[in-house]
């Protein structure tokens, strides 16, 4: 009894409701947390060493040691080698030219222009735009045969290319679609750009400085901790590419468009090899993990934080 009093006491004191009502309210974010982040990890760390294909067996289904690990570096499944280059080559072009492309986007409209809140908009829109109908849209403008894309080409005496029907041409339409999507992170770049303090341009002018070289030296790098959000949160997401690929080309032609996760669904679900498939999905947290960590480790270097000292 002589316990539980401060207990009681603590609950009925005003520091003790207010930490009571935050737990409440996290609670759901704690229980999906669990529920769909760790429950899944921990499944999947127990399926690699486990022979499991959902139908036949109860989970997690035959254990078979190392076997699926084995299987991976033995370097005997070629798909593996083939959508991990697929999903880098992609990466490595469309982040770059996702995060250029928004940010000299954002610049334009960081001006004082006529209708600069109906241009925001128009810009902002596709980015809000569900992926499945973003993907039946440029299926359709990319078409070789009747698209709005091979018919402007035409119009201006250039025959269009295969694009999502030929191997040279599939990940540049992929790419072309990510960049039509720029304008995702404008909100976040304007808002850096308005926060850059005037006093900063206002002594490059007086230095004589003209307007390339206050974006160089003034606005570019005030906003560095932006460009390395999008570009962290780009190449995660990039890595992790699956709708687009998986409603427009499934993979083809001749794989040239089998991004990693799509095969990973593939060994999942299709093919119903789990145990593999959980293999490969680690693999793809490690690969995410090292990449973003070397982005950390290479922010000291250029990105800027206001008040903050370089190390």
């Amino acid at each position: 009894m002589a316990a539980t009093a401060p207990r009681r006491r603590w609950r009925n004191t005003l520091s003790g409701k207010e930490e009571i009502a935050f737990y409440l309210f996290l609670s759901p974010w704690i229980v999906g947390f669990i529920w769909f982040t760790v429950g899944p990890m921990i499944a999947a760390a127990v399926m690699v060493f486990h022979k499991y294909d959902i139908l036949g067996t109860p989970f997690p289904g035959e254990y078979v040691g190392l076997d699926n690990v084995k299987r991976l570096l033995a370097g005997g499944d070629p798909l593996f080698w083939k959508s991990l280059r697929v999903t880098t080559v992609f990466t490595l072009f469309a982040v770059p030219a996702n995060v250029i492309v928004g940010y000299v986007i954002a610049l334009m409209l960081n001006q004082s222009i006529r209708g600069l809140s109906i241009w925001r908009t128009i810009y902002y829109l596709p980015a809000v735009v569900p992926i499945v109908a973003t993907a039946v849209l440029w299926q359709w403008m990319l078409n070789s045969e009747f698209g709005v894309i091979n018919y402007l080409l035409w119009l201006v005496g250039i025959r269009g290319p295969g694009w999502l029907g030929t191997e040279e041409w599939v990940l540049p339409s992929f790419a072309l679609m990510t960049i039509w999507q720029a304008g995702g992170g404008l909100i976040l770049y304007l808002a850096a750009m308005q926060g850059v303090p005037t006093t900063l341009y206002d002594a490059a002018k007086v230095d004589g400085a003209n307007a390339l070289q206050r974006l160089r030296h003034v606005t570019i790098p005030m906003t560095t901790f932006v460009i390395f959000f999008t570009t962290v949160t780009g190449f995660i997401g990039s890595f992790q590419i699956f709708a687009a690929g998986f409603v427009i080309t499934n993979g083809k032609p001749n794989n040239a468009s089998l991004f990693y996760v799509l095969y990973l669904y593939n060994v999942g679900w299709r093919y119903l090899q789990m145990g593999y498939a959980a293999v490969l999905a680690w693999v793809l947290f490690l690969l995410i993990l090292v990449l973003t960590v070397l982005l950390l480790v290479s922010s000291t270097k250029w990105v800027h934080y206001e008040g903050a000292e370089k190390a």
